[in-house]
């Protein structure tokens, strides 16, 4: 099933209402003067005052290019505190150095704190930095695959609030129920991360999740990524598409394809005062 719409947008009356439509939202490093939680909330409340429909944080316990980390889920705590309409969230959270049950829990928090804005974003994980082989993390990418499927599948029944039997070959929940459930029903949203077409991972989307977050793709490309999508979902309906730009550019670039959401995609060595500059601009509108 081919995917309608890949060339440009047909005119400037498809550009402004594909603009009025989509979601645009911050995607910034929790990294150097961002590391601090109060200044990522101040980040924060700042954009919702100018219109952003949402703020999404790396999720990285160490870098090379930072010496500076924040914890994403620390500060996704204090932007659910500072915020009252920003949808907030990981992109991505890598299961294969977390743990599915303590996810559970800090997901729960979260998104009780921001009454059902969370989304959940979930992927392989990258050992950029060294932050797998320094710990001696799962480093082979097909573990890590494996233990990306077993531990969403966990999460999800997990949140569920029912009682849990779980016995997979990277994890186990043995009669285990976990209570308070979500704020959002019946769960937050889960997208999960893909580059170009590799295949698992996008299947992995279409079965597990809510949306995708396409990363380092163009029109051509993404347009290929959704015929694999709907091949294993069998439509688009419900589902979320996330693609990044460049801060401050115009999101109609995407119009003709069903991208839902603009990530306005920061480079993690970016100073506070840039990333202020594109917040206070607000988001390109028609």
């Amino acid at each position: 099933m081919a995917i309608l719409g890949t060339g440009c947008a047909d005119g400037p009356g498809q550009e402004q209402e594909y603009r009025a439509r989509v979601k645009q939202a911050l995607f910034i490093a929790p990294f150097g003067e961002l590391a601090d939680p109060l200044l990522v909330a101040e980040v924060a409340r700042a954009a919702e005052g100018h219109g952003w429909d949402g703020i999404f944080l790396w999720d990285h316990v160490l870098r090379e290019r930072s010496a500076e980390v924040g914890d994403a889920w620390i500060s996704l705590a204090a932007i659910a505190t500072a915020t009252s309409r920003l949808a907030l969230g990981p992109m991505v959270t890598p299961i294969t150095r977390r743990r599915p049950q303590r996810l559970a829990r800090e997901t729960v928090a979260v998104d009780r704190l921001s009454q059902g804005r969370l989304i959940v974003g979930l992927g392989l994980g990258v050992d950029s930095g060294g932050e797998l082989t320094r710990f001696a993390e799962v480093v082979d990418a097909v573990e890590r695959g494996e233990r990306l499927d077993e531990g969403a599948e966990l999460l999800l029944a997990l949140w569920s609030g029912e009682p849990v039997e779980f016995h997979g070959r990277h994890f186990t929940a043995d009669g285990v129920r976990f209570l308070p459930r979500p704020h959002r029903r019946p769960h937050p949203p889960l997208w999960f991360a893909a580059r170009n077409t590799a295949v698992r991972p996008l299947r992995r989307a279409g079965r597990l999740g809510d949306g995708l977050h396409a990363i380092e793709i163009d029109r051509d490309g993404l347009a290929r990524m959704l015929d694999l999508v709907v091949a294993e979902r069998g439509s688009l309906d419900g589902f979320d598409v996330a693609c990044n730009v460049d801060p401050g550019t115009d999101p109609a670039i995407w119009a003709g394809l069903p991208v839902t959401w603009v990530m306005h995609a920061f480079e993690e060595t970016a100073p506070l005062a840039d990333v202020m500059r594109v917040v206070e601009a607000g988001p390109p509108r028609p």
